[in-house]
């Protein structure tokens, strides 16, 4: 992977994670802070912490497992802004979006090993979904990250597919 140039701090360094089950469906949860608003799970990189290791504490913290294999990992941050009303809930206004690097995994585990009723619970339910219906799911401004991550991932997956 080739070395990321410097982000820019207004950007808060997230992972994104495209979670897809032995059907090829993809794992998403309804926000509980936007209801109506779907998501695949996504979170903050820990100071010193790996991007690897975070997609796997936000597994575990989002849906209650990290019974999955990463497949692929993106080799850009791909970012995102919050709107004005969001920016100012998140990390109290210091950021203006997120720069998120993304992760294909495979759900290892059953559907009987999610459990989104967690420590800090993020949905209030979830289901598994074709890929293409992702950008109708999420939320307004979340719309054009989700389909550069469709771009990148949606080669990948036809090629394990075939």
């Amino acid at each position: 992977m080739a070395p990321q140039p410097e982000l820019d701090p207004a950007y808060r360094r997230n992972v994104g994670l495209m979670v897809v089950n032995r059907a090829g469906l993809v794992w998403v949860g309804q926000r509980l802070d936007f209801p109506g608003a779907w998501q695949m799970p996504q979170g903050g990189i820990d100071p010193g912490e790996t991007p690897q290791a975070a997609a796997f504490r936000e597994l575990e913290e989002e849906i209650g497992t990290a019974r999955a294999e990463i497949l692929f990992e993106s080799d850009q941050w791909l970012a995102y802004d919050f709107p004005p009303e969001v920016a100012a809930k998140v990390g109290r206004g210091q950021y203006r979006g997120q720069a998120q690097r993304w992760f294909i995994l495979r759900f290892t585990g059953s559907d009987a090993d999610i459990v989104i009723e967690t420590a800090h619970p993020e949905f209030g339910s979830w289901r598994w979904v074709e890929r293409a219906e992702l950008p109708s799911l999420v939320i307004g401004f979340k719309r054009p990250l989700y389909e550069a991550v469709l771009a990148w991932a949606d080669p990948l997956l036809k090629g394990l597919e075939s």
